[in-house]
């Protein structure tokens, strides 16, 4: 008799954490999608403009693991003036030998923080510099804690600015992560002061409009980008890519309609002709990344649906192993 598992949020958090295993985890992913056996339709998206809402889908299959996901992300940004969180969702994971249904992840979007964590302390590792010490992270929310916490795990981070639209709460998250990751964070109101003195900016908003300006950038700096994973949204001047020396997006054909690279492509900075290195070519050694130290390197990540597999299957194995969640037959 078929069954499945139900494994919950509270769940997952106990068997599932930001660490170098979830990093390696992602990383796997990146090295699967740039070896060309992965299979990957575009991202269903859809937009609920009148709630500030979207919702993506995303799924793949990748060679080698037994099953793939599908996973359902709302993003609703209004929300936390209702006191709600902003995203939510939850991944559900099938057979890819019989297309049964093996288990539903209630994460409402914790696997989806931490994998998109995972991505951004993946892109640092390979495209940072070794000693970058400092960081300035760009918003104040869920993943733009959870990405200070992530490049701690991979470079020498010793001090970070955090800047956002609500100086009190940002206070607050800075205070917060001064105390958990045991280095200096401090809130900031000047951003361009922050962005010009970081070694590592990266910017977690769903801005519309560019936030970190190209004049502002700096030699040897690296900037990962993760906002903008909708047509609509731009957190980086288009004059970023004038300046960067390497410019890398997680899936190209998602970046030229939804990334950093669209918005430049429509400004003139970026040629739609140019064949930019993804960062899974460059993690599994196809491609030079970072080519010296002075170089300044630009990492657009949209997110794609084999990341969600990846965790997902490794969150599902985590769950057995802990004989937590709960399963039914069907």
């Amino acid at each position: 008799m078929p069954s499945l598992k139900i494994v919950t949020e509270s769940e997952l958090r106990q068997v599932v954490r930001l660490d170098l295993d979830a990093v390696e985890c992602v990383q796997s992913a990146f090295i699967a999608l740039a070896e060309g056996t992965v299979v990957m339709p575009p991202i269903l998206s859809m937009a609920i403009e009148e709630s500030n809402g979207e919702v993506d889908v995303k799924t793949a299959y990748m060679p080698g693991l037994d099953s793939f996901a599908i996973k359902m992300s709302p993003g609703f940004f209004d929300n936390p003036k209702l006191g709600l969180p902003s995203t939510t969702g939850l991944m559900v994971l099938f057979s890819v030998r019989t297309g049964l249904v093996e288990a539903v992840l209630l994460d409402n979007g914790y696997l989806t923080d931490v994998r998109t964590a995972a991505a951004g302390a993946v892109a640092a590792r390979y495209l940072s510099r070794e000693d970058s010490a400092s960081a300035c992270i760009v918003g104040a929310g869920q993943q733009a804690k959870l990405q200070l916490e992530a490049l701690c795990l991979v470079r020498p981070i010793r001090e970070a600015t955090m800047w956002g639209r609500d100086l009190k709460k940002v206070t607050s998250v800075a205070e917060e992560l001064t105390t958990r990751l045991g280095i200096a964070v401090r809130a900031v109101s000047d951003l361009e002061s922050s962005v010009c003195s970081a070694d590592i900016i990266v910017t977690t908003t769903p801005s519309s409009s560019p936030l970190v300006m190209g004049e502002w950038l700096q030699k040897g700096q690296h900037i990962t980008s993760m906002g903008a994973d909708q047509e609509h949204k731009n957190e980086l001047d288009p004059e970023c890519f004038s300046v960067a020396d390497l410019y890398v997006p997680d899936r190209r054909s998602q970046t030229e309609n939804l990334g950093e690279l669209h918005h430049a492509i429509v400004a003139g900075t970026a040629d739609a002709a140019n064949v930019y290195p993804e960062l899974g070519e460059i993690v599994s050694g196809k491609i030079l990344g970072r080519s010296f130290a002075e170089a300044i390197t630009i990492c657009d990540l949209t997110g794609t649906g084999v990341q969600d597999t990846a965790i997902a299957t490794y969150a599902n194995g985590r769950a057995e192993e802990a004989s937590v969640g709960i399963t039914i037959e069907t």
